[in-house]
């Protein structure tokens, strides 16, 4: 039996999840562009919903597991297992007011106060938490406009960079929840159900560690060896070929950090190493 796999059907997150999924080998065939259904890698069988319809879908067992948003899958209430953080679409939910409005911190809102907002539920628990009471607008988009409009005095509502609410004249005033995309179960499947889950994890996980990885190779002359070391860490501590006919060259093999390359290939050249090569890495597993 082929395991059903929730994942987004439109949207930025939708082509990240899939994204995600080819490059782990578990290509998305589908039929059309707006098929509901599609075979990933012959192995699990993807639906394709809203993203805000996942959690209840993985809940109620019409999904083995699914993608979706960490706001969406705690605004939901539903229990789920969280299998892993995929690490993109990360967002922060935040409440915000006017900038003239005269809200510092959350301790500026008052018993009653409107709060506009896509997300009532954790709305509601974020001010309960903090014993305050307000009257929560549940909107189903653009909550940045309600303060404008007179519906409510502030809002709560996501945000990845801050600009949209900016630009519409709001300011941070605290962060309720930070979000990314999540890769969720339901509560209580069969050995063999979570053993194939297990497997999936393994595959995204392999893809997700060598996104931000590259592999390095170098010849090094033998007497720059212990510096090199400092150089290439490596996973554990850089692999060492001989090479043939290298004469006074060794070769050296290292995964290394993509955001400092630029740097390590300067330190190597400046320790006399040549044929300095870098590639990407499709894969990783500890």
């Amino acid at each position: 039996m082929l395991l059903k796999i929730a994942l987004p059907n439109k949207g930025r997150l939708s082509d990240e999840v899939r994204e995600l999924f080819n490059d782990a080998g578990l290509e998305v065939r589908a039929r059309g562009e707006r098929a509901l259904t599609a075979s990933l890698g012959g192995e699990f069988e993807a639906i394709f919903v809203r993203a805000q319809d996942i959690p209840e879908f993985v809940a109620d067992g019409a999904a083995h597991a699914g993608v979706t948003g960490w706001d969406l899958v705690c605004e939901s209430g539903r229990e789920l297992d969280l299998l892993m953080d995929l690490e993109f679409g990360r967002c922060r939910l935040v409440v915000a007011a006017r900038e003239e409005g005269g809200f510092a911190s959350p301790e500026d809102v008052k018993e009653g106060m409107r709060v506009a907002s896509c997300f009532p539920r954790l709305t509601q628990e974020f001010f309960a938490r903090r014993g305050q009471r307000v009257a929560v607008v549940p909107v189903s988009g653009a909550a940045e406009i309600a303060p404008h409009l007179g519906i409510a005095d502030i809002v709560v509502d996501l945000t990845s960079t801050g600009s949209t609410l900016k630009m519409n004249g709001l300011r941070e005033v605290a962060t309720v929840l930070e979000s990314s995309a999540r890769l969720v179960a339901c509560k209580g499947n069969p050995v063999d159900t979570q053993q194939k889950l297990d497997e999936l994890k393994q595959a995204l996980g392999s893809v997700l560690a060598a996104r931000d990885k590259r592999y390095l190779m170098a010849n090094v002359p033998k007497d720059s060896l212990i510096r090199v070391r400092e150089v290439l860490p490596g996973l554990n501590g850089p692999t060492v070929v001989d090479v043939l006919d290298g004469g006074d060259f060794v070769a050296v093999h290292a995964v290394v950090p993509a955001k400092t390359i630029y740097r390590t290939i300067n330190a190597l050249k400046g320790l006399g190493c040549e044929g300095i090569l870098v590639t990407r890495i499709e894969r990783l597993m500890a």
